[in-house]
């Protein structure tokens, strides 16, 4: 849980970041790898961890700019680039925030919960999700980028 501004602020500049870095590795061609067959695909999961950005936030209490469609982009950098502006969206909301703010519990699904509890989950489920994608990245043969330390690759290099 977030007490401070400035703590959520630090942990999410790295964890966005980290997370565009994978979204920016995957292609069109890769979109459609999927964990086992009929499973969640590399896309789905790329655009599940982008729109759930505006669950968290609207949870939170603010909205982010308008999806033109909820369905999933079939290009690839699409939802990069999606992915960003949301990314940036809450960097400049969080800006805004007071630690008192972060301490204001909100409801989630019928249980009160304070706002830097939220950011934690939003923060805890994009991580989940971008380890998945780094499996799926090496699962297509694309470099799989050094988000949490040096990747097998990097560590020849």
């Amino acid at each position: 849980m977030y007490r401070t501004k400035a703590d959520f602020l630090q942990d999410w500049t790295k964890s966005s970041t980290g997370t565009l870095d994978v979204l920016r590795v995957v292609t069109d061609e890769a979109l459609g790898q999927e964990i086992v067959p009929g499973h969640n695909s590399l896309g789905w999961i790329g655009w599940h961890v982008t729109t759930a950005l505006g669950y968290f936030t609207n949870l939170l209490g603010f909205r982010l700019s308008a999806l033109k469609s909820l369905t999933q982009p079939a290009d690839a950098s699409a939802i990069a680039d999606q992915y960003a502006r949301y990314a940036d969206e809450i960097s400049q909301a969080a800006e805004q925030f007071s630690d008192e703010y972060l301490l204001e519990e909100v409801d989630v699904h019928g249980a009160k919960q304070p706002r830097g509890a939220v950011l934690r989950m939003m923060i805890d489920h994009q991580t989940h999700h971008r380890g998945q994608m780094t499996v799926l990245l090496r699962q297509a043969g694309l470099t799989v980028p050094g988000v949490m330390g040096p990747t097998k690759e990097q560590m020849k290099a």
